[in-house]
């Protein structure tokens, strides 16, 4: 069992099984969002920590590649027991690092990080190759492991994302680089720890901390890292294109959001008000599926309205830590302001907030943290630019309408495409206004309902290529075929 140590507020970096200082020994400080004091540091690391990361992966590839499907699955298997052997420090460190309740943490982000690990340690046993029968020859297909490969994850679900790209990329044969978000740097760290008494060998996976620029950017452009796996903003997306595109490298990139919630008038309504709470201000909002433009159809436009924002008035904005906590700390300060800029924005483009709206003073050893209280505003018209861009935090629009031609335009209108909801007890309409939906992933009368079998990503600017399932590794193998003349 890992136990909380003092002697790691100065965090390190992994490479080939040993954790390492970063070369030039700065570090970057870390802030607790709920409490706004700095409580521990990370690598700031540079090109020199990337280039060694590289060398021990490329030592560690020969190896691993061979190493047998069965052998990966049971390493694999074993870091997902240690995760849910040490849930609770786990998602205390989550919480403390990105602000979120601990709850949330304790039940959904860890949970889920182990469930990543285990689901392909399965699928990889079920991986299977094509054949193809001529009528003088036989076809066959093989899936080979790329060899080192970057994975470069977010900071609103850290150990959840970071395992989603990690585990596949492991279960199919390759050495990862992986770059956590050096804003909530510390489950990656103890994943490191995990991963070496779980037994991964050195160099199979390495963990480089630090900013973007300097680390993300480097393992990009590294002539070595032979596919990027990327989910973060659009702007950092697309950075990442110009650079790794013209290197004919893989590129898997999940980006941003603006999702609709469409609420026909014949949804059952409780469970449809219920799950929009849930849509809207799970992780303080700061989730790429969150349901932000809430589309609800005229005949119950006004009831729909009034019990929304008196059920969000009610959520609790309080300290993670505590239990009947529903609404955490925003991430950073920078992030809290930039929410805080749009609900102004809103005001002025004309916007009613019927329910927050301000930022939150605590008491206690939260009186300096990043809280906002969840808020809902409606009057703005669709293509306002809070309509139009992602807020990314407890921000949502309602907006009403009349026909289902007008909704399914409304909800197209963004730059956006990663998920939709849609709430109606008719089939038909279902089906129908799922299928002209620009969107990645449409959920029906439900929310967050995930197979980790099925494909997850977005069209438009939310994102290129696929996650999950055989998606994921297809992504991070590459297909040979065989053709044998009888």
């Amino acid at each position: 069992m890992l136990k909380k140590n003092k002697d790691d507020r100065y965090l390190k970096n992994y490479i080939f099984g040993s954790m390492r200082d970063p070369a030039e020994g700065k570090y970057l400080e870390s802030v607790n969002p709920a409490t706004g004091e700095v409580y521990s540091y990370v690598p700031d690391s540079d090109e020199q920590d990337v280039e060694l990361a590289v060398k021990a992966a490329k030592m560690a590839f020969p190896a691993w590649s061979v190493t047998s499907i069965e052998k990966r699955s049971r390493i694999l298997n074993r870091i997902a027991d240690m995760i849910e052997q040490n849930l609770e420090l786990l998602a205390y460190y989550e919480s403390e690092d990105n602000g979120k309740p601990l709850l949330t943490a304790r039940t959904v982000d860890i949970p889920r990080a182990a469930a990543n690990f285990r689901f392909f340690a399965s699928a990889i046993q079920q991986f299977s190759s094509e054949s193809h029968r001529m009528e003088d020859a036989i076809n066959y297909t093989l899936r080979e492991p790329l060899g080192v490969v970057g994975c470069i994850s977010p900071w609103n679900l850290p150990l959840y994302l970071f395992s989603w790209k990690i585990a596949p990329a492991l279960a199919a044969g390759n050495c990862v680089i992986a770059k956590p978000s050096e804003v909530t740097p510390k489950t990656a760290y103890y994943l490191s720890l995990i991963c070496k008494e779980a037994g991964l060998p050195d160099g199979v996976l390495n963990i480089v901390h630090g900013l973007g620029h300097k680390v993300g950017a480097v393992i990009t452009a590294h002539p070595d890292v032979k596919a990027i796996s990327f989910t973060g903003s659009t702007a950092t997306g697309r950075q990442i294109a110009q650079v790794a595109a013209p290197m004919f490298k893989k590129l898997s990139l999940e980006m941003g959001g603006k999702n609709p919630n469409i609420i026909f008038a014949d949804c059952n309504y409780q469970k449809a008000l219920n799950t929009t709470i849930r849509s809207s201000f799970s992780n303080q909002g700061q989730i790429c599926l969150c349901g932000s433009r809430i589309f609800i159809e005229k005949p119950i436009y006004e009831k729909f309205k009034t019990e929304l924002a008196a059920r969000t008035y009610q959520l609790k904005v309080g300290d993670p830590l505590n239990e009947d906590t529903n609404v955490g700390a925003l991430v950073s300060q920078s992030h809290m302001e930039k929410v805080l800029h749009y609900i102004d924005l809103a005001v002025e483009d004309g916007g009613e907030i019927l329910t927050g709206g301000k930022r939150v003073t605590l008491k206690g050893r939260c009186k300096d943290g990043y809280f906002v209280e969840p808020t809902v505003i409606e009057g703005l018209s669709v293509d306002s630019r809070c309509n139009m861009e992602e807020i990314f935090g407890p921000v949502v629009t309602l907006i009403p309408f009349e026909k289902e031609e007008e909704v399914i335009a409304y909800a197209n209108a963004t730059e956006y495409g990663l998920a939709a909801t849609v709430w109606t007890e008719n089939l038909s309409r279902a089906q129908r206004v799922a299928d002209q939906l620009h969107s990645g992933i449409v959920w029906i009368n439900c929310w967050m309902k995930r197979d980790l079998r099925t494909p997850f990503g977005g069209v438009k600017n939310s994102g290129v290529g696929r996650e999950g399932g055989w998606n994921a590794l297809h992504f991070f193998t590459e297909p040979k075929n065989v053709c044998i003349e009888f």
